[in-house]
């Protein structure tokens, strides 16, 4: 093998290339007989980034060394768009496509991402937010290999009840079928489930009730399964404070100013929720959208009335609700997250550690995180997935 094509071969192991000139694109060196111009415009579709044309003269580059170096720039390629993939700055904002499937009493509108075949991960949002609080988070997570499902949960976005008479409940019982219900639709036999706000009630339910379904489990701000009966006592004059927007719907002036001013009253919750977050009016109007749906508000003016015995549940969820108001352990691999600068309501990570027994870790993330920690903070969410996925293996 001629000198300079052992020259070549070492430049693209160790994972950069020669560079013709203020050309901007990489070249085989001019004497090997064939040219290969490998662009490093990341726009360009990947079928225009290699292509090989005939130099004038005659000394042609043998074909097993051809396809070698073929492949090693392809390698080197996909190395560079990865690492461009995967940095802060690029992660996306919103989800574009959306898919919908019949589910329980649902048609259920999600997201997905990453190879069909890979690891389950099942992230589920909270009040008042929606999907697009994972779009980095799934983005991070498909780039390891995992097949990342994101729905909506009833009352928001695309998903609907598919019968008129279905009750609109908000209670925290159905909320959790309805996953379980997904889960089924999907051919999902077990998962990993994260969740933030009602997404992580949502998810400590499943891993308390279903631990057969949930592989392991990522919630921030811990252990929020509760009971109505759990609620009638009073907390301290702080804390009840900060449940304002709760007893604000429990009242027909909160139903009615919410219904009217949904949109300007959930960018309310965000700032206050995440003081520190400088979050934009584009951010928040690609997560307000999911607010809608046609069942929102009773939805959410259901849910709270729910938790303070204001409204009925179900007699189909009674049975369920009774083993969550006994406040159930949860088995599975945990890890818990909480924002250093949460502005809602939540409990110490001291108060509710004893109720993971399986193998289990906490993280406070820390730079000024609130509530809405997954989207302030993808990656750490991410990468407590891959930790709680790592404890069940």
């Amino acid at each position: 093998m001629e000198e300079d094509q052992q020259e070549y071969l070492r430049t693209l192991l160790s994972g950069s290339a020669p560079k013709t000139p203020g050309s901007g694109v990489i070249s085989f060196p001019r004497p090997a007989g064939r040219l290969l111009l490998l662009s490093n415009n990341a726009n360009q579709s990947f079928e225009n980034k290699i292509k090989l044309s005939t130099m004038n003269n005659h000394r042609n580059i043998s074909r097993p060394f051809l396809a070698l170096i073929v492949l090693l720039a392809i390698i080197t390629q996909i190395r560079s768009v990865s690492a461009q993939e995967l940095t802060s700055n690029n992660l996306p904002t919103h989800f574009t496509t959306i898919k919908q499937v019949n589910a329980g009493v649902l048609n259920v509108g999600y997201a997905e991402a990453g190879p069909v075949n890979g690891q389950p991960v099942i992230l589920l949002h909270g009040w008042p937010y929606d999907i697009n609080s994972y779009a980095g988070v799934a983005a991070l997570l498909a780039a390891k290999g995992y097949h990342v499902i994101v729905p909506y949960l009833r009352g928001y976005g695309s998903t609907r009840f598919l019968s008129a008479q279905t009750q609109r409940n908000g209670q925290q019982a159905a909320l959790a079928l309805d996953i379980i219900a997904l889960m089924d639709a999907l051919k999902i036999q077990k998962a990993v489930i994260g969740g933030f706000d009602w997404g992580a009630r949502t998810a400590d339910i499943i891993a308390a009730l279903y631990p057969e379904r949930c592989k392991a489990l990522v919630s921030v701000s811990g252990y929020l399964i509760g009971s109505q009966k759990g609620n009638i006592a009073p907390l301290p004059p702080k804390a009840e404070l900060s449940w304002w927007y709760q007893f604000y719907f429990a009242t027909e002036r909160g139903r009615a100013g919410y219904a009217a001013n949904t949109k300007e009253f959930n960018q309310v919750i965000w700032q206050t929720a995440s003081p520190k977050w400088q979050f934009s009016d584009t951010t928040y109007a690609q997560s307000a959208a999911a607010f809608n749906n046609p069942d929102h508000v009773a939805i959410v003016i259901h849910n709270y009335r729910w938790r303070l015995g204001l409204a009925k549940g179900e007699a189909r969820y009674d049975e369920l609700e009774k083993k969550l108001a006994a406040a159930p352990v949860i088995t599975v691999p945990t890890v818990t997250l909480e924002g250093d600068a949460n502005g809602a309501p939540h409990p110490d990570p001291a108060n509710y550690a004893a109720k993971f027994k399986g193998k289990y870790a906490h993280h406070t993330i820390t730079g000024g995180i609130g509530h809405n920690l997954p989207q302030e903070a993808p990656k750490a969410f991410a990468d407590a997935i891959i930790e709680a996925d790592g404890f069940a293996k």
